[in-house]
């Protein structure tokens, strides 16, 4: 039997959490897994109920954190160090930047037969400054060479480490696309609709806009504020907006709703409606694509956005920036009108073609189960992780 020891940053709301959790729990029985993850961070919702629905316990390294902070990363980095010599594994598999780096240079110490990693996005443009971004950059890619492979989770994604950014040789990285179970994005929907729909008074002549994750600077959400500013005066439907999530950027993008004169509101307030309405984090996410008509990501760097690929099974039409490894998940101009980064014209242009083309949302939303249910089924994921780690077993 294979042993597998998997990391990863934390168990946050997102593709990476529900990628280790499939890994783990679905992949054949000639491999163990033991899997373990990092803090949670205290401006993001926990995705605990991921891994305990599918009766995963995990190792959890309080020390593993989001920030950079030299002593608790050391610690960290000792504790992985006694998890693969009591565990023994003969592959180390790390997922997202923190475990990445940590995870890894444990694993070289301990001469682990093969290392892996996974960039589920990365921070090499739209983060921070020119030397700071240098740094990451040297850095990954001298991780890299430690490694026996690199994971890419789309093709534009290879390209940016490869040819661009030059982590790695093409040689060295693979594409394995994410997986999830979508099939509750198909069920009851009906239902769903009627019930989110109600919860926040919304009638059925309204179009819900929503953009969901985290709020964090990456995802420009003034960008979506602005877009629906412009919107409103133009449009000739009533249009509701939802900002689904929270995080570190709330009280800026609240600020920013004042200055452009949107009115918001918090929650579910069934006597009060507003053109914008901040959710907070909602775990029944199929229950509002269910009630969302138009679903809208306005980000600067993206890798494969889990929100896109959700509102595509739930068959949603989409409007979003073209960044990252957007248009391998998407289908241009059929399931998602993509926009040039951060241009509020172009951006604000589409929304407003999709709010007022009833035959375009309908023609959009025709076409997105066909174009996910398969390719992003977590089966297909285990089937393609399966193969990589025997090809680089037989190689050893």
């Amino acid at each position: 039997m294979t042993k597998v020891l998997r990391i990863i940053n934390r168990f946050n709301l997102g593709g990476p959490t529900y990628n280790v959790a499939y890994l783990s729990k679905y992949m054949s029985d000639e491999f163990e897994t033991l899997l373990v993850g990092g803090a949670k961070d205290k401006t993001e919702e926990s995705s605990d109920f991921i891994v305990e629905s599918l009766g995963l316990k995990p190792i959890i390294i309080e020390e593993m954190m989001r920030e950079i902070d030299f002593r608790k990363d050391y610690i960290a980095y000792k504790k992985i160090k006694e998890i693969i010599h009591e565990f023994k594994p003969d592959i180390v598999h790390t997922h997202a930047s923190k475990a990445g780096t940590i995870g890894r240079l444990a694993a070289v110490s301990c001469g682990v037969p093969i290392i892996l990693h996974t960039f589920h996005g990365h921070v090499f443009h739209s983060y921070f400054g020119k030397l700071k971004t240098s740094f990451y950059k040297y850095i990954e890619r001298y991780l890299a060479k430690k490694s026996t492979s690199i994971i890419a989770i789309s093709e534009i994604q290879k390209h940016e480490l490869v040819s661009i950014h030059k982590i790695c040789k093409a040689e060295k990285a693979s594409v394995i696309p994410l997986g999830f179970d979508l099939s509750k994005f198909q069920e009851n929907t009906i239902e769903k609709r009627k019930l989110f729909r109600s919860e926040y008074n919304l009638s059925e002549d309204e179009i819900a806009i929503s953009i969901i994750g985290r709020l964090v600077p990456i995802k420009n959400h003034t960008l979506f504020l602005e877009a629906i500013k412009i919107v409103s005066m133009k449009t000739s439907k009533k249009i509701r907006a939802f900002i689904v999530g929270d995080g570190e950027d709330r009280q800026k993008i609240e600020t920013k709703a004042i200055e452009l004169g949107i009115s918001f509101i918090h929650g579910m307030k069934s006597k009060e409606s507003s053109l914008l309405t901040f959710t907070s984090w909602i775990k029944e996410i199929d229950v509002v694509l269910a009630g969302s008509d138009i679903i809208a990501l306005t980000s600067y760097n993206e890798g494969t956005p889990v929100s896109l690929i959700e509102a595509q099974a739930a068959n949603k039409p989409i409007v979003s920036t073209n960044v990252g490894g957007i248009e391998n998940v998407v289908i241009p101009n059929q399931t998602a009108i993509l926009c040039k980064n951060d241009d509020i014209n172009d951006f604000s242009e589409g929304l407003l073609r999709v709010i007022e083309d009833d035959n375009l949302r309908l023609n959009m939303s025709e076409k997105g189960w066909d174009h996910v249910k398969e390719k992003y089924h977590f089966t297909r994921l285990v089937k393609d992780m399966e193969n990589l780690y025997q090809n680089l077993l037989n190689k050893r």
